[in-house]
């Protein structure tokens, strides 16, 4: 009867429907989006390092408007040294690593890539970073040790100089006027939302090659601590304080000059920001759904109107009341999950557009297309549950007069 509905009514039906539409286009699409892009930059935030804190000298995050530059500029830098010292005396942390990071040229023979950045890496730093190595090798153990002049690069960098990055490997490269022997290539990364270690136009260098090469205060170092399976970051945070205050020969009364930055925090602030997100596309699609539900509502007592007769027939010959409103209630829940599906198409074809163009692919999960069905089905019953309990509520003597 529903499908009859459609085809005797097609533009009545239409925008009846089309508010339905909307608002599960509303809702998918938004829910759609936010989950992918949330699960980006999750991604992205993970591999800064699980359960790590970086101690650096600047405070991340917070309000730019309130940054006591000024403040945080006079703190000393975190030292190689410091970092020997974390290893040696913390009991909660399961990995550390020194980093610094500069800047220059990156030769190949007439071939040169401006300004390619370097990270200069101790041997804790793929236990803490995912380093993926598509092609050769990581440097090893004792190459950190000795400083030697070998370096895992970075898929675009090994394009741009050698065509295809495989041929990269055994090759030589110059970088602050010293030769390096490339021994891996890194797997592609793409964007990545969290910019702290994108490989794809960088390198990676043993931490005390690099060292010999710059000065070490003026290149952003940086210590990385990973805590143990089951440390809290809470409790790391507070062992790293005591170890740097000793180190620091700090007093009970004299404020930290150091920060403790813990990785946690921006996946806590990206939540917050994805669920006020996710708020406004919902009350967005509540009030195209509202508005969709009257539309079915409308229509739906048009039909009981239009078959007011056929009604008191069924209930003449032994229908009951209960018959006739499911009959309207399954009837009004199939014309919104129609809509429904209409809604679903459009953003199926929305996400195909939208993965062309932006940095990270858009996919419909099975709990978000399970939503998009219940909600159809919620809006379908409350829709026509009040023409449904009119024309169940007729009597049939009455119905079958009513033309």
């Amino acid at each position: 009867m529903a499908l009859e509905e459609l085809k005797n009514n097609k533009l009545r039906t239409f925008l009846s429907l089309f508010g339905i539409t909307i608002g599960i286009f509303c809702i998918i699409g938004v829910l759609a989006t936010i989950e992918s892009l949330k699960s980006k930059v999750q991604a992205d935030i993970k591999s800064l390092g699980s359960n790590t804190i970086y101690v650096d000298k600047w405070q991340y995050g917070g309000d730019p408007g309130s940054f006591p530059w000024w403040k945080y500029v006079k703190r000393p830098y975190p030292t190689f040294r410091e970092m020997n010292n974390i290893s040696m005396r913390s009991q909660l942390s399961d990995a550390s690593a020194y980093t610094i990071r500069t800047q220059s040229n990156l030769e190949h023979n007439d071939l040169v890539v401006d300004g390619a950045q370097s990270f200069g890496v101790t041997g804790g730093f793929s236990q803490i970073v995912t380093v993926p190595v598509q092609y050769g090798r990581y440097i090893s153990e004792s190459e950190f040790n000795q400083g030697a002049p070998v370096t895992v690069m970075g898929f675009t960098n090994a394009e741009n100089l050698f065509g295809n990055p495989e041929n990269a490997v055994g090759k030589e490269v110059k970088y602050k006027g010293k030769n390096f022997t490339v021994i891996g290539v890194i797997k592609k990364q793409g964007t990545s939302f969290a910019g702290a270690w994108q490989f794809d136009e960088a390198i990676v260098l043993p931490y005390k090659m690099l060292a010999s090469l710059v000065v070490v205060e003026f290149n952003s170092p940086l210590i990385m601590v990973k805590g143990r399976q089951g440390v809290s970051s809470d409790a790391l945070v507070d062992e790293l304080r005591g170890i740097m205050r000793s180190l620091h020969r700090l007093g009970p009364r004299d404020e930290d000059d150091f920060a403790l930055n813990d990785i946690n925090m921006f996946s806590k602030q990206m939540d917050s920001v994805f669920g006020s997100v996710n708020l406004g596309g919902w009350a967005i699609a509540v009030l195209s759904l509202i508005v969709g539900a009257f539309g079915v509502a409308n229509i739906m007592f048009v039909t009981v109107r239009e078959r007011t007769s056929q009604i008191g027939l069924k209930k003449a010959i032994g229908a009951k009341s209960s018959t006739i409103l499911t009959e309207f209630l399954l009837e009004s829940s199939f014309l919104c999950l129609v809509g429904g599906l209409i809604g679903l198409l459009l953003v199926f074809l929305l996400t195909k557009a939208l993965s062309a163009f932006l940095p990270f692919p858009i996919n419909i999960s099975v709990e978000t297309l399970s939503l998009a069905i219940g909600i159809c089905v919620v809006v379908g019953v409350l829709s026509g549950i009040i023409p449904a309990t009119t024309a169940a509520r007729l009597d049939p003597v009455v119905a079958i007069r009513m033309k």
